[in-house]
C-alpha cells in the first residue's frame, strides 16, 4: 500500500483535521511503531502501528458528513474541559467527527461536521474558502451610510481584510438585520466590524456555506448532507484549487473566519 503523510493518515482515520494532527505530532503525542513521530514522516496504512496518546489510530474510510444548525451557547468542539454543552452533544454518532471551522459560543447557524480529513482540511484552508453568508441582527435603526462604511472597510485593527458584501435586509426603529457575505475572514471578524462602527450585535447566524444552506432545519437539529450537496461541495473546492494553482499557488494574506 502506498505511503501517506502521517498527519493525513490521522485525519483520514477521522480523529481530527490535518492541522490538528500536525500539532499533536509536534507535541510528541504520536508514535509510529513505538517511536515518537516527527513532522514530515510518512506511514503505510494497515501496516505501520500509529498511536495517539498511547491509543491505536485505526484506519477507516467510512466518511460521515453532518449539517448542524448550532444554537447559541454551544461550543464548537467535541469535548470541553469546563463541562459546557458541545457540538458532540447534538450529533447522533459515537464515531469521531469534528467541526469544519468554528462558530463562537454566542453565534449560531450552519456548521459542517465530518471525519473526512482531506475535505475538512481544504475547506479550512484560506486558498479554498467558499463564500459564507451570515444574517446579523443589531440594535438600532441602521442608516445606509453605515452599511456603506462596513462594505468599504479594508482594514480591521490595522490588519488588512478582504472585501465583505454587506446589505441591509430590514430595519425598524429599534433593530436592523444585515447580511454579510465573506469569502475570507479573520477570527470574530463580523462582530469586530460591527463594534468598530458602533453597532451592538444581538444575534449572529450563519445561513450558508457555498451552495449549502440551513433552510428548514430547526435550531439544534442536524441532517446528513445529501449526495448532491456533497458532490457540489467537493466540486466547488476543486474549482478553488484549480484557481489557486492557476495563480501560481500564491500564499493568501488573509486568515479564515
Amino acid at each position: 500500500m502506498e505511503k501517506v503523510r502521517l498527519q493525513k493518515y490521522i485525519a483520514d482515520c477521522g480523529l481530527m483535521s490535518r492541522r490538528a494532527a500536525e500539532k499533536e505530532i509536534e507535541a510528541g503525542n504520536v508514535t509510529v511503531n513505538g517511536v515518537t513521530a516527527t513532522i514530515g514522516e510518512s506511514v503505510t496504512p494497515r501496516k505501520d502501528k500509529v498511536c495517539l496518546n498511547g491509543e491505536p489510530v485505526v484506519f477507516s474510510k467510512r466518511y460521515l458528513y453532518y449539517l448542524l444548525n448550532k444554537p447559541q451557547g454551544v461550543v464548537t468542539t467535541m469535548s470541553d474541559e469546563f463541562g459546557r454543552r458541545t457540538v458532540r452533544d447534538l450529533l447522533p454518532t459515537k464515531e469521531r467527527v469534528y467541526p469544519v471551522g468554528r462558530l463562537d459560543k454566542d453565534s449560531e447557524g450552519l456548521l459542517l461536521c465530518t471525519n473526512d480529513g482531506d475535505l475538512a482540511n481544504k475547506l479550512m484552508h484560506p486558498a479554498y474558502h467558499l463564500k459564507k453568508t451570515y444574517i446579523v441582527n443589531v440594535r438600532g435603526h441602521v442608516e445606509g451610510s453605515l452599511v456603506d462604511s462596513l462594505r468599504a472597510m479594508r482594514t480591521l485593527e490595522e490588519e488588512p481584510i478582504a472585501p465583505v458584501e454587506v446589505t441591509l435586509v430590514n430595519r425598524s426603529e429599534n433593530a436592523s438585520a444585515l447580511r454579510f457575505v465573506l469569502s475570507e475572514g479573520k477570527n470574530r471578524q463580523i462582530r469586530r466590524m460591527c463594534e468598530s462602527v458602533g453597532l451592538s450585535v444581538m444575534q449572529l447566524r450563519r445561513v450558508s456555506i457555498g451552495g449549502i444552506n440551513i433552510n428548514g432545519l430547526e435550531v439544534g437539529a442536524w441532517r446528513h448532507l445529501t449526495a448532491k450537496e456533497l458532490s457540489e461541495l467537493k466540486a466547488a473546492v476543486e474549482k478553488k484549487g484549480r484557481e489557486k494553482n492557476g495563480k501560481g499557488n500564491t500564499r493568501n494574506r488573509y486568515r479564515k473566519n
